[in-house]
């Protein structure tokens, strides 16, 4: 399949899907939790129709980064009541540290994309490099989460699935401050790295977790 890797500084998110048609079914594409060191890389794959697009955009849809936790949840509440599919995918830390993070992350969003029962017809993939082996045409766009709203859609339902997931680990591993930290390496989980040393969950392939 052909894929494409497009600067995306002229689109906005007042556009449906940027440089599609609009009567293909678009699955927007991206992964959270690349730079943790505790637990899974996740993605989303999310497919919504144009105008759940234009009503989300109107409401202040945007980067699961730029939301406050809140936010980020009752937008995941209404992407899923209107989104024609999405689906998460993941890569367990084993699968990180034997494949690196890197491929990883693209395992994970390969995985996004396969479960989905509705097959799109293209896949916005968020960042420069494209899914490997993808069966579906994609176009990769660079901060695609900033301007894509189908990006910024699924990099929110991953966001938040991979907090929920983390937030219930918080309960069998406290000692590394996870409900703060949600796996990143702040100084007080570098601390607890120093002091308890790494749990099976963490990433062994991650320097701070050689301890």
């Amino acid at each position: 399949m052909s894929d494409r890797t497009l600067e995306t500084h002229p689109i906005t998110l007042s556009s449906p899907h940027p440089l599609t048609s609009s009567s293909s079914l678009i699955a927007g594409v991206d992964e959270v939790g690349r730079g943790c060191l505790f637990g899974p890389v996740v993605a989303a794959a999310v497919i919504l129709p144009d105008r759940a697009v234009t009503e989300l955009v109107v409401a202040g849809l945007k980067d699961s980064k730029k939301l406050t936790s809140v936010g980020r949840k009752r937008f995941a509440e209404q992407i899923q009541a209107v989104a024609i599919d999405y689906k998460i995918g993941f890569a367990r830390v084993e699968e990180i540290d034997r494949l690196n993070i890197f491929h990883g992350s693209l395992l994970a969003m390969k995985r996004a994309v396969m479960k989905l029962k509705v097959q799109p017809d293209l896949c916005l993939v968020d960042g420069k490099w494209p899914i490997p082996n993808l069966p579906i045409e994609q176009q990769t766009l660079i901060k695609g989460d900033e301007i894509s709203p189908a990006i910024a859609a699924a990099s929110i339902i991953a966001k938040v699935w991979r907090d929920d997931l983390i937030m219930r680990f918080a309960l069998k591993y406290p000692e590394y401050d996870l409900a703060a930290n949600k796996g990143y390496g702040t100084a007080r989980h570098l601390q607890a790295l120093q002091k308890h040393g790494p749990s099976r969950l963490h990433r062994r392939s991650f320097s701070p977790c050689r301890v």
